[in-house]
């Protein structure tokens, strides 16, 4: 007998296929970190639900946004470049 689940998962979208608006861009960090955990690590596709293409392309950004100092890459960075920006 096999057991019915109780409800039915959603179904994931790609957020830029369906908003052409939403900017995917290293100079705007602000989309760029509901795509990054807090200990810095990029979240995978099957998680977040983004197309192949755009996955590509996040990351990619994400790298670029992090070389330019407007990500972090692990949370230990965070608080030291905190602490040498209030000296």
């Amino acid at each position: 007998m096999a057991l019915k689940k109780k409800f039915a998962p959603r179904r994931k979208f790609c957020r830029f296929c369906a908003d052409k608006d939403t900017p995917l861009n290293y100079k705007n960090p602000e989309v760029l970190r509901d795509f990054v955990t807090e200990r810095g690590k990029i979240i995978a596709r099957r998680i977040t639900g983004v197309c192949a293409r755009h996955q590509r392309e996040l990351t990619r950004e994400i790298k670029r946004a992090r070389q330019m100092a407007l990500m972090i890459y692990t949370p230990s960075h965070d608080s030291v470049v905190k602490k040498k920006s209030m000296i």
